[in-house]
């Protein structure tokens, strides 16, 4: 039924005539002629004119003069065409009031049939507050401190400020109409698009990435760290995601530069420890020397079964266990004297297995495994017997419960990029002894402590305190590192590197050198630890792979779920916070079944549940700290596992 005819009177237009008046906007009705036939209370707030001076006037009263000679001919092409829609579509429109003065303002248009004809009804609002708002906005975007980048849901930049001009290197012309992934690092682009559709699913106030290391790229080519901050605005064409971009590059050298320096500070501090308690220890043993001797003398002075005798035996003792604690502070401080030779490890580790097999008892499982080709290693065989003993009593005491200990020798390679954030272990072969264990673990604050003297988690009268430190003392004393890999209830994994020696066992080590290339296949990455993360993305990109790398369980699900693209390996972590690299296979394997696995882990891989690793199928695991090449043969043995599976 068409609208009631303003002009008759009756119940309908009555009824008319109240929702005209409850319009929030002014309301004005034009006939083909240009003459105003109808206008509601807000038009007369609107403009200034009581409602009976309108009615009957030419509609271009209410417009401004300099627009009214091409508004007839606007109107007649309406009337043409008639239908709802905005007026002068990306027009700036003004209204003028009775009293001259002019607004900004928005205006739709509708067609109403009536009894006299058509109409052309125009609802009017003043913008005045919006089109200062945006002003201010575009004042704010150019002011900003931050680089500001605009994007529609289809990921197509649409705003940028001068800040992003001068920090990507482009013209704003340039980058206008471009979609946003020219600005993301090729790296990480194929997995941007997949972040963006869920920002728009939720938008919000938010940082970008966090937790994880942003990259930008210039127009130049190079990247640069980054902290972004994503907000959502609500515009006329739908909602922009809003990135405000900040280099971090002088903060993010600067966190560099403060995690190499806590690195030389604990070295420091562990040397000057080591000074003092060797020193401390020194001059201690001459005092025992006297004492113990003395003792002698007297038990030499005194009768056969003299009573005496007895306690001057037990005050013998007594130095003789202190000097045993001061000799494992003359290894910490490295004032034994020592006698190197060239060593086999496994020779080492075999001949010590039913010693340590005795001292570890029934309920701990003892492991040992060996790489083929050893090298040597130059070092004491009594101090490197000493260490395999006290980490072998250490790993007891942390499992009074039970449980299993790995010990493992294998050669490895530590490369300049390992070496460049561990600055005082120089880059070349080493020969890895690595001790695991499923005990208790430690928290961060004691693994800073471990190597300390005297420090202990142990109950009082259970241990000195020097045990690891004795380790430590004899491993940088050998000339290598040692490291330590725990968490509370994961256990513990502690890693000797000894440089390699000149004699090498016959058989021949197998090439470390090698490092085969990928053919652009796609990796997964999942590493918490950012350093870590970047290192294999570069090992793996600069080999010939695709990289997409995430910095949890989450983020990489979230990945397998979303893309598109192939996904021909996943390379994870294991232990991460809030999601295990494991339980990550589980629910991506549901997803992606052909995917294949490579754990990685400063832990042993017989300690983390290798039954748990080893019924995935297309599984390999590789042990931290790894070198490319040692990442990159173990890509490509399982990739080209799968083709033959494939072929076959």
């Amino acid at each position: 039924m068409p609208p009631p005819d303003p002009t008759k009177s009756g119940g309908e237009s009555s009824t008319f005539e109240q929702l005209l008046e409850a319009a929030p906007d002014a309301i004005v009705g034009v006939g083909d002629d240009g003459r105003i036939v109808l206008v509601n209370g807000q038009v007369e707030a609107l403009f200034g004119y009581p409602r009976e001076d309108l009615l009957g006037e030419k509609v271009d009263v209410l417009v401004p003069e300099r627009f009214r000679d091409s508004h007839p001919s606007h109107r007649e092409k309406y009337f043409a065409e008639p239908r709802t829609r905005p007026m002068g579509a990306g027009l700036n429109l003004y209204g003028r009031r009775r009293d001259g003065s002019e607004f900004p303002a928005e205006i739709s248009l509708s067609a109403i049939e009536t009894e006299n004809g058509r109409l052309a009804t125009a609802a009017i609002r003043d913008v005045t507050a919006s089109r200062a708002a945006e002003r201010k906005f575009e004042q704010f975007l150019e002011f900003a401190p931050d680089g500001i980048v605009g994007v529609d849901p289809t990921g197509e930049i649409v705003l940028i400020n001068q800040q992003a001009e001068a920090l990507f290197g482009y013209r704003r012309e340039e980058l206008i109409g471009q979609m946003v992934e020219v600005l993301v690092p090729e790296r990480f682009r194929t997995g941007h698009p997949g972040l963006r559709e869920r920002y728009f699913q939720e938008p919000r106030t938010r940082p970008m990435g966090a937790g994880v290391e942003l990259y930008a790229v210039r127009k130049d080519g190079s990247e640069f760290p980054v902290e972004i901050s994503l907000s959502a605005i609500e515009t006329e064409d739908g909602v922009l995601a809003t990135a405000a971009v900040r280099d971090i590059s002088e903060r993010a050298e600067s966190e560099r530069e403060r995690a190499l320096q806590e690195q030389l500070d604990q070295s420091r501090r562990l040397e000057s420890v080591g000074q003092l308690a060797g020193g401390i220890a020194h001059d201690f043993n001459n005092i025992l020397g006297v004492i113990m001797n003395y003792a002698e003398f007297v038990s030499d002075e005194l009768p056969a079964g003299s009573s005496a005798n007895d306690d001057v035996n037990e005050i013998r003792r007594a130095a003789e266990r202190a000097a045993a604690l001061t000799r494992q502070l003359l290894i910490f401080s490295r004032r034994e004297v020592v006698q190197p030779e060239q060593l086999d490890l496994q020779e080492v580790v075999s001949q010590l297995e039913n010693l340590m097999h005795r001292a570890l008892g029934e309920r701990i499982e003892l492991q040992t495994r060996f790489g083929e080709g050893l090298a040597s290693v130059e070092a004491d065989p009594g101090q490197i017997e000493q260490v395999l003993v006290n980490l072998a009593v250490n790993a007891r005491d942390a499992m009074p419960d039970g449980g299993r200990l790995v010990i493992e020798v294998d050669n490895v390679e530590l490369d300049e990029e390992y070496t460049y954030m561990h600055p005082d272990t120089e880059a070349g072969a080493y020969v890895c002894l690595k001790v695991s264990d499923t005990g208790v673990g430690m928290d961060p604050e004691t693994i800073q402590r471990a190597f300390e003297p005297f420090f202990t988690t142990k109950g009082k009268g259970e241990g000195t305190g020097l045990g690891l430190a004795t380790v430590y003392g004899i491993v940088t004393g050998a000339g290598g590192r040692v490291d330590i890999y725990s968490e509370p209830a994961m256990g513990t994994t502690i890693k000797v590197h000894l440089p390699a020696g000149s004699a090498v066992p016959s058989k021949g080590a197998p090439a470390a050198s090698e490092r085969p290339a990928g053919n652009g296949e796609v990796i997964l990455v999942v590493e918490d630890e950012a350093d870590v993360r970047r290192m294999a993305e570069r090992i793996l990109t600069k080999g010939g792979y695709s990289v997409i790398g995430t910095s949890g369980g989450e983020e990489a699900l979230a990945v397998c779920e979303s893309s598109e693209q192939r996904i021909h390996l996943l390379l994870s972590d294991v232990i991460m916070p809030g999601m295990l690299g494991t339980e990550l296979v589980d629910r991506v394997m549901a997803i992606r079944p052909d995917l294949r696995v490579i754990f990685m882990s400063g832990y042993s891989h017989e300690v983390l549940a290798p039954e748990a690793l080893a019924e995935q199928h297309g599984t390999a695991f590789i042990e931290k700290p790894f070198n490319a090449g040692d990442l990159l043969r173990a890509v490509r043995r399982l990739l080209d596992a799968r083709e033959g599976e494939m072929v076959g």
